[in-house]
């Protein structure tokens, strides 16, 4: 069977697409935008007037990773707290000391050592379960 034939066969066999209806448009003033963006509170204008005409609830509104705005906005919130941490920045600084040798390693430092790198993999894996990922199982 020839590519064309195939392609024909393929194109009779397909199902027809349903025709979508168009959209339906509404001019506002400026002055009426924005009190509906005020009455809004921050929901997408689209579907705050949706619920509105239709009197449904207005819809919780999720984003693609399934979180909700407002989870969001806590999520970053704790990440700029993160950074303003200067975690990072300490962290560096041990790393660098252990490796000119002008961190005494005893047991203790290497016990509290051990226990904050897991305090930062438990804090890493807690904000990617948050922001829906999943965080790769490392040991």
């Amino acid at each position: 069977m020839s590519l064309k034939e195939t392609f024909r066969r393929v194109a009779v066999d397909a199902k027809p697409r349903k025709k979508r209806l168009p959209p339906f448009s509404i001019r506002l003033s400026p002055e009426q935008r924005a009190r509906l963006a005020v009455e809004a509170a921050g929901a997408p204008l689209g579907a705050y007037i949706k619920a509105k005409v239709l009197g449904s609830p207005l819809p919780v509104r999720v984003r693609r990773t399934g979180l909700a705005v407002e989870d969001r906005t806590a999520l970053a919130q704790a990440f700029a707290l993160l950074g303003r941490s200067r975690l990072s920045s300490n962290l560096n600084q041990l790393a660098h000391l252990a490796n000119v040798g002008a961190l005494p390693m005893i047991p203790e430092t290497e016990a509290e050592l051990r226990d904050t790198l897991a305090d930062v993999q438990n804090i890493r894996r807690l904000l990617m379960t948050a922001l829906g990922l999943k965080p790769e199982d490392r040991p």
